[in-house]
């Protein structure tokens, strides 16, 4: 389908994502699900194709390219059919180092955005606590200010990355509100402990202990007091990145349930042809095209430095939604199949479930929604003075 957001050098590059994806990292994917981590190797293979600063500053070695880019990169990643590999990216470059690309000093720059856009650098970004949910005021993890350190303590859990990662993004209450530290992943006092999960098995999440944690003062991303808009800030990239996951995830499940059909016989011929399921499989690449279009209209609406509070809430609940629905009744086209591992249509299940939690839950973007469009709640971009 033609359209009016991506122009010739956009569908280039997508095929260069692509075929790259194809032939040096999606062979892997049954050797990193079994060992549950991504190898140093693959971030470093990503780092050199320069898919890790897409969207950063040339002079830290990123492309600073303009969104539909990203946009392409993530659908790719979607579409690759690992979940925990697309999460795993799209956390260390859409979340964790773009708050120091944002805000972050040039030395915090040079010391971490360079090696993590080269790839020789993981990244995470802790914000989730284990009794705090998603109210980001409500954070207890803190950091006192003790001459020229902060000393942190408190948890966080369900950290994408952490497990292995370099440095952790850390939101913390401060004195002056909240803060976001970058926190050494070999720091003395910092425990960190592997979680299993139901999908998402090429990623590491983490439950993390901070005791005592000190971190330089220098450490500090932007100004302290200010994280809390830094965060919210951010919400935005991290909603488009998660919607435009899906949107890839979605028409990479898709195209496999549709070989399948064309392939798989019943009756004495292709279940391609039988109505009620050829009609079930027209109502799905509907919904997928129709999200698809609003996802792309919202990245418009964020590359021209619209703050779409409303839109974007709406494509992460829209997508995450619609990719369990798809995942479900595709899996229900391969019979007993589908319910077999060796199937990547069981993965693509298992790594579906979770979207409508991770990056903000299904019932917390609809209460914004509502808020905005029942309340007439109004959000704007704020520099920390609303």
């Amino acid at each position: 389908m033609k359209s009016p957001y991506f122009n010739q050098e956009h569908l280039l590059f997508r095929d260069s994502v692509r075929d790259f994806l194809q032939k040096e990292i999606a062979p892997h994917f049954d050797e990193w699900e079994e060992a549950e981590q991504i190898p140093r190797w693959a971030w470093k293979k990503m780092g050199e194709m320069g898919y890790l600063g897409i969207a950063h500053e040339e002079e830290y070695g990123g492309m600073n390219a303009d969104f539909f880019y990203s946009a392409v990169f993530l659908e790719e990643l979607g579409r690759i059919g690992n979940g925990g590999f697309g999460c795993a990216i799209s956390v260390h470059e859409y979340m964790a180092i773009n708050h120091i690309a944002r805000a972050g000093s040039s030395l915090l720059k040079e010391k971490y955005l360079r090696p993590s856009i080269a790839g020789e650098k993981i990244a995470a970004l802790a914000i989730s606590e284990p009794n705090v949910g998603s109210n980001v005021q409500g954070v207890q993890t803190t950091a006192t200010r003790e001459g020229d350190a902060y000393i942190i303590n408190g948890s966080k859990t369900f950290i994408s990355n952490g497990y292995y990662a370099d440095f952790i993004a850390t939101l913390c209450k401060t004195e002056q509100g909240l803060a976001i530290l970058v926190v050494e992943g070999e720091s003395e006092g910092l425990h960190r402990s592997k979680l299993k999960k139901m999908g998402w098995h090429s990623s590491d999440t983490a439950e993390l202990q901070y005791d005592g944690v000190r971190v330089p003062a220098e450490n500090l991303i932007g100004q302290d007091g200010m994280g809390f808009y830094y965060i919210m800030d951010s919400f935005q990239i991290e909603r488009l990145a998660g919607a435009l996951l899906s949107v890839g995830a979605m028409r990479g499940i898709l195209d496999m349930t549709l070989q399948y059909m064309q392939e798989r016989e019943a009756f004495g011929r292709p279940i391609a042809k039988f109505q009620a399921l050829r009609h079930r499989m027209a109502d799905l690449a509907t919904e997928v095209e129709a999200c698809a279009q609003l996802v792309y209209h919202t990245s418009w609406l964020f590359a021209h430095s619209e703050f779409a509070v409303k839109e974007a809430s709406m494509c992460k609940l829209h997508a995450a939604e619609l990719q369990k629905k798809v995942a479900d009744e595709c899996l229900q086209m391969f019979g007993g199949y589908g319910y077999m591992e060796e199937y990547p249509i069981a993965r693509a299940y298992r790594d579906t479930r979770v979207g409508t939690i991770a990056g903000g839950t299904s019932e917390i973007m609809r209460e914004i929604i509502a808020k905005m469009v029942i309340d007439d709640k109004v959000y704007s971009n704020t520099d920390g003075k609303g």
